[in-house]
């Protein structure tokens, strides 16, 4: 059953709509009526109807303004527009709104079924579409290969927790399983300039595909040689494609395009370190061999450091790449190890910028529940790794000045609650065991948590402050509306409207509405202008569509309020 609307400034005719339409039988509630425009953009905003029925000519807002307005909030309700023969020029006007359907006067309660029957057909194909499971898991399998590699790409970019890993290594099918995992990193040897220059159309892949497997056969033809083609795009796809091939015969794992660069995923089940390294060299050395040989261009490849969990995967890329930085020094068409250049950190004893970025959000909107997760996360990794007293105290000291960030940002008060304990470095070293250290950061923590919310609330209270005394000041202004107040204040509508009716517990509209009908009762109590000049002083530039509110909102017209006060 869809829920609908029914405007028009004649009662008769809305009477006898309800009257004669047999409206569940055509798949419709009414839910409420209005007798014009002003009056049904309120009831659309407190209803929130599926259809809207309305008529062009009405007092204070037409129909095609009413439109406009619905449009500019509700896109997805349908309006059905009522207009007589005369009124043709308006439904005109109307087509650039997207008015669904038009019924002309004079009309038979027929004629407006069949629309209504219409429309309903309308909204149910829409609703059978977004709610057709096959239609989804066709738009899914379409999607996958796209997810899968936004998902890979993830991984190099930001922290992703296990268990969003495991699941969506199970949903896309990837072969990220092991107890061990390296990154590697494969580039072309070839000029950037040259690679910038060329913008001709890319060729075909298929001729090159298609005589993919038969390179073993020998030296490929010189028809086969991307070398002078200057499309990196198709060169980077060459190796990608040997790559994938080799990595596969050898169960490797998985290899992706990212970045302008083919990227190799290792995983192994040993748990030792040695066998996924050796492995991972071995199969680079025959990427590299295969491609100079079949492509006749070169390549270098960038390994990078083991790790135990892909939830380390931005490390291991970040050393995959600063591999790759030695073939400056070390030269290109080669196969460069981190390991063997650089004595790497571990991980572990580093408080990177995507630890500091989970603890602060951690601090800022999450529970205490996941506070302590986070802090166990963080403490974990330093006990398993038997780390030295000093690497310890240096680990902790990144995290309180992480900490000082978000106490400085949170505001003075929280500055000054935790602001001369967390620059108490020297209580480091007074710490005999880190689940020592560990409580002692957690309650940092949570003080700073419980500010950073107060401060918070304070915040939202200052900004409906700040509005209702833009309000007060403004009131008097016909035009006054949330968008000129959110244009004060410099924030969106859509927040200022959810903090708004939090803190005062009723919507913008509502509040401007009482606050200009509590005003207008003041001045008929307490001064002899006229109704229209009332209206004037509370922001009304109609004094019947004043006149109309007033009635609507204190139960009496302004003349009986008035006539009640004076007898009182």
């Amino acid at each position: 059953m869809y829920k609908l609307l029914l405007v028009d400034d004649e009662e008769d005719v809305r009477e006898g709509l309800l009257r004669e339409i047999e409206w569940s039988g055509c798949g419709y509630e009414v839910i409420g009526t209005a007798e014009n425009g002003r009056e049904a953009l309120e009831a659309v905003d407190k209803l929130r109807p599926d259809v809207v029925v309305t008529d062009i000519q009405m007092p204070f807002l037409n129909g095609l303004q009413l439109s406009e307005g619905i449009r500019e909030q509700f896109p997805t309700i349908k309006i059905i527009i009522l207009t007589g023969y005369d009124e043709f020029e308006y439904a005109q006007k109307a087509v650039k709104l997207h008015i669904d359907e038009y019924v002309l006067k004079p009309f038979s309660s027929q004629e407006l079924i069949n629309v209504l029957l219409k429309v309903k057909t309308s909204m149910d194909e829409e609703q059978a579409q977004r709610e057709n499971v096959h239609v989804l898991q066709e738009h899914y399998r379409n999607s996958l290969p796209v997810l899968k590699e936004v998902f890979l790409a993830s991984l190099f970019t930001r922290k992703v927790n296990r268990k969003e890993i495991d699941e969506k290594s199970r949903i896309y099918d990837l072969p990220l399983c092991g107890s061990q995992f390296m990154l590697s990193v494969i580039s072309l040897d070839i000029p950037c300039s040259l690679l910038s220059n060329r913008k001709e159309e890319e060729p075909s892949l298929q001729p090159f595909i298609q005589q993919f497997p038969q390179r073993d056969a020998g030296v490929p033809q010189h028809a086969l040689s991307l070398k002078d083609t200057g499309d990196s795009r198709l060169q980077l796809f060459a190796v990608y494609n040997i790559a994938e091939e080799i990595a596969h015969k050898h169960e490797l794992g998985f290899v992706m395009i990212h970045n302008e660069e083919v990227v190799l995923i290792s995983c192994d089940e040993s748990p030792d370190m040695e066998p996924i390294r050796q492995r991972t060299l071995l199969v680079l050395e025959e990427i590299r061999q295969n491609v100079e040989r079949y492509l006749r261009f070169t390549v270098t490849a960038g390994a990078g450091t083991v790790i135990h969990t892909l939830e380390e995967a931005p490390y291991a890329y970040n050393a995959a790449i600063a591999a790759l930085d030695y073939r400056v020094i070390l030269g290109s068409n080669r196969v460069i190890c981190i390991d063997d250049v650089e004595m790497r950190m571990v991980e572990k004893l580093c408080f990177d910028h995507w630890k500091e970025e989970a603890l602060i959000r951690c601090l800022k909107v999450g529970t205490a529940e996941e506070l302590r997760g986070m802090l166990d996360s963080l403490f974990q990794g330093l006990m398993e790794a038997h780390i030295s007293v000093k690497d310890f105290q240096i680990y902790v000291m990144e995290m309180l000045i992480a900490l000082m960030k978000v106490a400085r940002d949170a505001g003075q008060a929280a500055d000054a609650a935790v602001g001369d304990e967390l620059a108490s470095f020297e209580r480091i070293r007074e710490f005999r065991h880190m689940e020592e250290a560990k409580q002692w950061v957690l309650q940092l923590c949570t003080r700073l948590m419980h500010h950073i919310a107060a401060d918070r609330q304070t915040s939202y209270k200052k900004l409906v402050q700040e509005a209702t005394s833009f309000v007060e000041a403004n009131y008097v202004n016909s035009d006054l509306s949330i968008t000129m107040v959110c244009g004060h204040l410099h924030i969106s509508a859509g927040y200022f409207s959810s903090i708004f009716k939090k803190e005062t517990k009723m919507t913008f509209v509502n509040y401007l509405l009482q606050l200009r009908m509590e005003k207008a009762k003041q001045y008929l109590r307490s001064s002899d202008w006229k109704t229209f000049e009332i209206a004037e002083q509370v922001g009304y530039s109609d004094p019947n569509y004043f006149s109309y509110s007033f009635k609507k909102y204190a139960g009496l017209s302004p003349k009986e309020y008035r006539s009640r006060a004076d007898e009182g």
